[in-house]
């Protein structure tokens, strides 16, 4: 086991040694060799993962020598997967730093994700200036646009020698990460000096040494204003049930974190613990009992959790149906749970009003908020010191209150994080719910 004297080190590709005086003024600048090192929970990788606890990463921000002449440098950016409060945000001050900082003149914004570099969707590619973005914090989604599904990386690293591009900045998820990956290996084949650079972005706070995903800190204050709505409706009614669907395909930490704000939730359902409907310790039971004693109940329920109750769309030959970007498709929780919850109620002649909430959609359509847009102001500008001092095939991240610079291979040769159910988070989640430690017999 590795120790704080023998950390691992988490270096970063670099395309070759940094000459270049750098043109930024009044700054107080990173060394190239300057490392942080830190102890990582457990909950920051991968539960029940063997290995060491310290690693050695690269300090984030600008470079007194750099690597390519900004005068010469051409940059792309391009968006891809699902919506998340601060895209736009990341968009902008990458734009923002590349032109007023650096002296960048040609910022280019590759449209609809990954398809933008492939010929054959003709997707136009815009040339974004401070002009275009000055105002793009201002609302939600991409301006950009994105999509999902998986592009060859071959024909993306051809599109970029076609356009000159010197720099890709990529911001997206999970399958993003792993396209930037290929994209960077196929840039190292060809023996091409283009830097690759990711910017995480999940809304479901579930890749792998990100302390905090962008965007989430928008969603959970989003996610409470649903909450707030259900118990308000389920607070007006004899026996009455506020459901609200939160998005969280693996990872429960929306659902967990609102909950624990707003503190008027009484069940949290999320992927990483497993309930039963029927029976002494399972949900509709623990349910009959909390109306019985307050007359009212809230439950949050995220949307891959519960799966296994769910009857799953099956493909051809078995296989389970997946969307575009390979992820499996979901079975309905919430349309089970209401359907289970009417029936139990209705058996036992119990008068029950339930109102369900899905505010999913709106939560990740939003704005960012006053503390992601800081948090993307740093991602954005620490994203553009990186690629100028010549590195490549990573992602800028915050770990500790310390931007970091971290390879790519790091965030996707792991499974998505998932919320620790054995953790003092989850008890101070349980805590506050009151609901039981498990809701099943066995």
């Amino acid at each position: 086991m590795a120790n704080a004297l023998d950390p691992v080190a988490a270096d970063v590709e670099r395309l070759g040694e940094p000459k270049v005086e750098s043109p930024l003024p009044f700054m107080h600048f990173v060394p190239h060799e300057k490392g942080v090192t830190m102890e990582i929970p457990q909950e920051l990788h991968q539960k029940g993962q063997e290995g060491p606890e310290y690693y050695s990463f690269e300090e984030a921000g600008p470079k007194e020598n750099i690597y390519f002449d900004p005068s010469k440098t051409k940059c792309a950016i391009v968006t891809c997967g699902g919506l998340c409060p601060g895209i736009n945000d990341v968009i902008r001050a990458i734009v923002m730093e590349a032109h007023h900082q650096y002296g960048i003149s040609s910022i280019l914004g590759i449209r609809f994700g990954l398809q933008g570099f492939i010929p054959k969707y003709r997707h136009e590619v815009w040339e974004l200036t401070p002009s275009t973005v000055s105002d793009v914090h201002e609302f939600g989604g991409t301006m950009l646009g994105s999509s999902r599904g998986h592009q060859s990386s071959e024909e993306i690293v051809e599109a970029l020698e076609r356009l000159n591009v010197n720099v890709l900045f990529l911001i997206g998820g999970d399958g993003a990460m792993k396209a930037a990956g290929a994209v960077a290996e196929e840039v190292r084949r060809r023996n091409m000096k283009i830097s690759v650079i990711g910017i995480p972005k999940t809304i479901d706070n579930d890749i792998p040494f990100i302390s905090r995903s962008f965007g989430f800190d928008t969603a959970v204050s989003k996610a409470i204003e649903a909450i707030r709505c259900a118990h308000t409706e389920a607070t007006g009614a004899y026996n009455g049930i506020g459901m609200v669907k939160l998005m969280g395909r693996e990872s429960g930490f929306i659902a967990a974190e609102a909950s624990l704000s707003l503190k008027e939730v009484n069940f949290v359902l999320i992927p990483e613990d497993p309930f039963e409907l029927e029976g002494e310790n399972g949900l509709l039971n623990n349910l009959r009992l909390r109306l019985k004693d307050r007359g009212h109940a809230v439950i949050v329920v995220a949307e891959g959790a519960g799966q296994g109750l769910c009857s799953r769309e099956m493909g051809q030959e078995g296989q389970q149906v997946t969307d575009a970007s390979g992820n499996p498709v979901l079975g309905d929780i919430c349309g089970l749970l209401q359907n289970h919850i009417k029936d139990y109620f209705k058996k036992r002649n119990m008068e029950l009003t339930l109102k369900f909430i899905d505010p999913s959609y709106i939560i990740r359509s939003v704005p960012a908020n006053s503390s992601d847009r800081v948090y993307c102001g740093f991602l954005g500008q620490n994203a553009v010191h990186a690629a100028m001092a010549g590195k490549t095939n990573m992602v800028v991240s915050k770990l500790q209150d310390r931007y970091v610079d971290l390879p790519l291979d790091l965030v996707t040769q792991r499974q998505r994080r998932k919320l620790d159910t054995t953790s003092n988070y989850w008890r101070a989640v349980l805590e506050s719910t009151g609901q039981p430690l498990s809701m099943h017999d066995t």
